[in-house]
């Protein structure tokens, strides 16, 4: 069986501007991160702060796709996983923005709670984005504890 976190929202704003929020580390840190040493691109890592929590984070890209896919690695759950975010472009309604992230051991006591933990944070990502793509909202680090 593979284990995986599957979380998808609607966003009312064109796919090219979903994009851009995510792989423009000025315009992520509106809702996610608080800054990024770089662009996400294919072939890159790039180094991705919080500064609420002094940690960083090295994701790197094993795929880029236009306005419609990004890939890459990283261990935000203690172990490397692999993060799929895929967009698609509603004719005049918006853009469905969906995260997919697996990769973790099956024997791992830990893993329902890493599960658990990392579908928390996509669908915190996914509303902070909503939020500020749709009404100019910046709910990163509102859940600081």
């Amino acid at each position: 069986m593979n284990f995986e976190v599957k979380t998808k929202i609607k966003i009312l704003k064109p796919v090219s501007d979903v994009f851009e929020a995510i792989v423009d580390p000025a315009k992520m840190s509106n809702y996610w991160f608080s800054s990024g040493s770089g662009r996400l691109e294919q072939g890159k890592t790039v180094t991705l702060r919080y500064d609420e929590y002094d940690a960083k984070l090295d994701i790197k890209v094993i795929e880029y796709e236009v306005n419609k896919k990004i890939v890459y690695l990283w261990s935000a759950s203690g172990e490397e996983t692999v993060v799929t975010i895929t967009l698609k472009e509603l004719d005049t309604t918006g853009t469905i923005i969906e995260v997919n992230e697996k990769g973790w051991k099956k024997d791992d006591d830990s893993l329902i709670s890493k599960l658990l933990g990392q579908k928390e944070g996509w669908v915190y990502v996914l509303t902070c984005l909503k939020a500020y793509l749709e009404f100019g909202v910046n709910l990163r680090g509102a859940l600081v504890f």
